[in-house]
């Protein structure tokens, strides 16, 4: 059953944009995640298989080893950090134009100018606050659903040659957005709801394995990476009086260990499961900022957090943002002292 929060008069624009297109590129947001990685994989696996059309999507920088498996083999990609005129090319030579998990074209960086003057038509697909629905002639927006993927789901089955039968997803399709989900989820730890459930029953029952997708997503850690979450842990965590949990993991501390690009995945809801521990923010310096990761208990607001002092946002108990000096902060070196104003300013 389609859920009350898919526009059905959306859902008619767009198959008949996807009737009228044979070019079609799909886009997701900077530094991709599983969610942006499944939702683009996914969407360009149905257009090339069940409506014959030539599409890809573009991203502004190259997916992390950790998450580039939920991207099928026969689906393919650009990437503006590897290959720049390419994806410049091929946005021009677009009818049409689908954004996935960010709400506006200003999240592609350095696509974002390319995107907003193709003349081709466009279309938003996302879960987040606040919208740009002025860039979009169909927009599919609610942030009451657990990722991407999962709106994504809802809106492939209310089209008429998916007519509610999730068996008639590409199986790369349907991987991909079990995947994405199951990452968004922290594997259905937060932003759960009972459309999630459907979605991942509905998955499962059209024969998605789900050994296999939480095998690639928990079980192939480099060493390396275990040996830097165990340390970063012992030796940076800190807990504030108020219930503030945070780890600041500096370019020296990621070297030491060779930490890669989405290894650190994971390690902001660790101190999650310390009684006292109302929230927790990874701070992870990187090119001459923080990128920031806050995940937060019921009752305290990791979105809230992340909007007034991370230039951020996101869910209730999920957010994200960045920490800049001297813009935010004199140094590196003040980011504790940031941190602490920030705990008491927040969980008071």
């Amino acid at each position: 059953m389609v859920p009350d929060f898919i526009d059905i008069e959306g859902i008619r624009r767009l198959d008949a944009l996807l009737e009228r297109s044979e070019t079609v590129t799909v886009a997701a947001h900077t530094h991709p995640d599983g969610d942006a990685l499944g939702s683009a994989s996914a969407l360009v696996g149905y257009l090339r298989a069940n409506r014959g059309k030539d599409a890809a999507f573009v991203l502004s920088d190259s997916p992390a080893a950790t998450v580039r498996f939920i991207i099928p083999e026969e689906v393919p990609f650009l990437c503006h950090d590897r290959e720049p005129q390419a994806c410049l090319d091929r946005i021009a030579a677009s009818d049409l134009v689908i954004l996935l998990d960010c709400n506006g074209f200003s999240r592609t960086e350095g696509l974002k100018e390319a995107f907003e003057s193709s003349p081709a038509p466009k279309v938003l697909i996302d879960h987040h606050l606040f919208p740009e629905r002025e860039h979009f002639e169909v927009v599919f927006s609610t942030p009451d659903i657990s990722s991407a993927c999962e709106l994504l789901y809802y809106v492939l089955l209310a089209l008429p040659d998916i007519g509610e039968d999730p068996r008639k997803l590409p199986a790369a399709s349907a991987r991909a957005l079990f995947t994405g989900m199951t990452t968004d989820t922290n594997n259905f730890g937060n932003s759960v709801y009972p459309s999630t459930f459907r979605m991942a029953s509905g998955l499962l029952e059209a024969g998605v394995d789900l050994d296999e997708i939480l095998d690639n997503l928990y079980h192939r850690y480099r060493e390396n990476r275990v040996r830097a979450m165990g340390y970063l842990q012992y030796e940076n965590l800190r807990i504030t009086t108020e219930g503030l949990a945070y780890i600041i993991a500096t370019r020296a501390d990621l070297d030491r260990f060779g930490v890669e690009d989405g290894e650190t995945e994971g390690l902001v809801n660790i101190p999650l499961s310390i009684d006292r521990v109302k929230m927790s923010i990874l701070l992870k310096e990187e090119n001459g900022l923080f990128r920031v990761s806050i995940r937060s208990k019921k009752g305290w607001s990791a979105r809230d957090c992340a909007a007034r002092y991370f230039h951020g946002g996101g869910h209730e108990n999920a957010a994200g943002g960045k920490l800049r000096w001297p813009a935010d902060i004199i140094d590196p070196d003040a980011a504790a002292a940031f941190l602490e104003s920030v705990s008491k300013a927040c969980l008071r």
